[in-house]
């Protein structure tokens, strides 16, 4: 019988008859600034299901492996069983929310190159931004993952700019997760959403993301639907 493993702001873990295996649940919730605020709409698990199949087999075909197997149904992944580190990587392209208010500087400034940021993954401390020497030091991870997932996070990167480029968005900024494998290869994890990322029309910049349900910019159904219908269309050439 599968029983839930972990509950979190936006998906389900459940175990299956496979104990190297996990099903995936994606939950219609909205969360904000750590959870205090809170929302959801009809049909989100769906469509950030979706989307992160359609990312982590466009990633796959290209090289990244993940823990995606299988889509099950229209809001549940099968996913290998990872030992997660506990890292969030973000990739920044273009200045923009936290970064840009702690310095002091304006949104939508185009970055020289990409800026990876580290996050230690840990809700009741609001996910610390952490460096890679206390990283390494804290045993949050050793130097040789943090080289890998920032290698991965680099060509992740590289191919979602090119991806989001053909479809008429920006990709601002986003964040990944990472685990190892049972035989130790550090793989993506998680999700690739709009819950997740940045993501600004080319043309107009309006954004396509969660920050319209952080700043009560409205549309946000609209928005999410835009971009899965924009990588349908693409991925389906």
């Amino acid at each position: 019988m599968s029983q839930m493993i972990y509950e979190g702001k936006a998906k389900r873990v459940w175990s299956t008859a496979d104990s190297e295996q996990i099903r995936v649940e994606f939950k219609n919730s909205l969360t904000a600034f750590n959870a205090q605020k809170k929302g959801e709409f009809e049909g989100k698990g769906a469509i950030n299901c979706e989307i992160t199949a359609l990312i982590f087999d466009y990633l796959r075909f290209h090289g990244i492996e993940s823990h995606l197997l299988q889509k099950l149904s229209s809001n549940e992944l099968l996913c290998q069983k990872l030992s997660m580190i506990p890292l969030e990587v973000v990739v920044r392209n273009v200045l923009a929310g936290s970064t840009a208010k702690k310095f002091g500087l304006p949104e939508g400034k185009p970055l020289p190159r990409p800026l990876l940021e580290l996050f230690y993954k840990d809700d009741a401390l609001q996910d610390p931004f952490v460096n890679v020497e206390q990283v390494v030091i804290l045993g949050y991870a050793t130097e040789d993952d943090v080289q890998k997932v920032s290698k991965l996070a680099i060509e992740v990167n590289a191919l979602l700019v090119s991806l989001f480029a053909k479809i008429g968005i920006q990709l601002v900024d986003f964040k990944l997760e990472f685990g190892r494998t049972k035989d130790g290869q550090v793989v993506l994890a998680d999700e690739i959403t709009p819950d997740g990322c940045r993501l600004w029309d080319k043309t107009t910049n309006e954004k396509l993301d969660k920050d319209r349900f952080r700043r009560d910019l409205g549309k946000i159904e609209e928005s999410y639907v835009d971009v899965l219908n924009r990588l349908k269309k693409e991925l389906s050439k």
